[in-house]
């Protein structure tokens, strides 16, 4: 008898993952990689939330929690809603996910039946589309560009068909775009109107540069918004963010949240509990990513590239290459072999466009920053 995998599991690859993989590859031979591939801060999680960890290591007992979460942590999350943008939300609104990889498992499986159309933009991260596909639903993929400063508007929308939901991010991976007050409450009424689901990504809230994201959670109680300890508050491997859940969905995403995960780690979640008090040492790193952004930005426009996403938000440069080469995925195999800078192609964020274009993360260290700038300089001069 043979055997054969699923369809579920013959999703694209997460190419940022593989190059990191290959770029780790390099490193155990011996070379140093400077690593823009993978959106990772470079800093640890701030010093009161390592001591927190601590002290629970030594007296608590690190076991199964609600599948929710912790109630002091819940409360803590809408306690934050409340005082960063004047929103009223409450703990019971708040589910606590293992990162926020979960919280969209949980919020596609709990929203939306098998075969309904999702749309997402595109360029965009591309775990939507493939986690959308490996349920059994449809992916709309709503080409954003220059024309609609690279964010989804009610006009591409209405000529994408019938849709049963939409996902926004903004601040957007890889692309830093973001929605300001009066467009994130255009798309919202147009939801509303039209019985469509809003799924909100705000996991790089309080990475900006120019002005504050604005939460969906103001515009429309019925939206599903997720976010994320790993990006801001640089705890990526502690795998732990949230989502605010409408009363609606509330029951379902707990029966599945007890089903696929039985809680979140509850290690991060005590430790987490000391995040919301590190805003200064947080936004130090804020400040420091942008200047990586200005540093990156020049080398890049020395070289001759001339077309960026606007890079409002978040901490990636997705960079036009098509006047060098056609092929990203392959631009980007040479320069981790020729410079030992890891990039990942824009393939991964666009199966369109994407192979004319590159992200690069600047969420280093300031050191493998500059070197990585040194590095692109001086292989850019080689090539040209």
């Amino acid at each position: 008898m043979t055997f054969k995998p699923s369809r579920r599991g013959l999703v694209p690859p997460f190419i940022a993952m593989d190059v990191l993989r290959a770029a780790n590859e390099r490193e155990r031979g011996g070379e140093r990689v400077i690593h823009l591939e993978v959106g990772e801060p470079g800093s640890p999680a701030p010093a009161a939330v390592l001591e927190a960890a601590a002290k629970a290591l030594r007296e608590e007992r690190i076991g199964y929690t609600d599948a929710f979460g912790i109630p002091p942590l819940r409360e803590a999350i809408a306690l934050h809603y409340r005082e960063r943008y004047g929103l009223a939300v409450e703990a019971d609104e708040v589910v606590v996910t293992t990162g926020s990889s979960a919280a969209f498992l949980l919020a596609f499986l709990a929203a939306f039946e098998e075969g309904e159309r999702v749309a997402l933009a595109t360029p965009g991260y591309p775990a939507y589309r493939n986690i959308l596909s490996a349920l059994g639903l449809e992916p709309v993929l709503i080409e954003v560009g220059e024309n609609a400063h690279f964010q989804p508007t009610p006009e591409l929308l209405a000529a994408a068909g019938p849709l049963s939901g939409l996902i926004l991010a903004s601040p957007a991976n890889p692309t830093g775009a973001m929605l300001g007050e009066g467009e994130l409450l255009r798309l919202a009424l147009y939801c509303q109107s039209r019985g469509i689901r809003l799924v909100s990504d705000e996991i790089y809230h309080g990475i900006t540069y120019e002005e504050e994201a604005k939460s969906a959670r103001a515009f429309a109680r019925e939206a599903i918004v997720v976010s994320s300890f790993s990006k801001y508050y640089c705890m990526t491997g502690w795998r732990l963010g949230w989502m605010l859940v409408p009363a609606d969905l509330r029951r379902s995403v707990e029966c599945l949240a007890q089903n696929f995960f039985i809680s979140p780690p509850a290690l991060s979640q005590l430790a987490a509990l000391a995040a919301f008090s590190c805003r200064a040492e947080l936004d130090g790193h804020v400040a420091r990513y942008r200047r990586h952004r200005d540093l990156l930005l020049a080398v890049l426009k020395e070289a001759g590239l001339g077309r960026f996403a606007p890079a409002l938000g978040a901490f990636y440069l997705y960079a036009d290459v098509s006047g060098v080469t056609g092929d990203s995925e392959a631009f980007c195999r040479r320069l981790l072999a020729e410079a030992g800078v890891a990039s990942t192609p824009g393939r991964d964020f666009d199966p369109v466009h994407g192979g004319a274009w590159v992200r690069l993360s600047f969420a280093g260290a300031s050191a493998d920053i500059e070197e990585a700038a040194r590095r692109l300089k001086a292989w850019f001069a080689r090539a040209s």
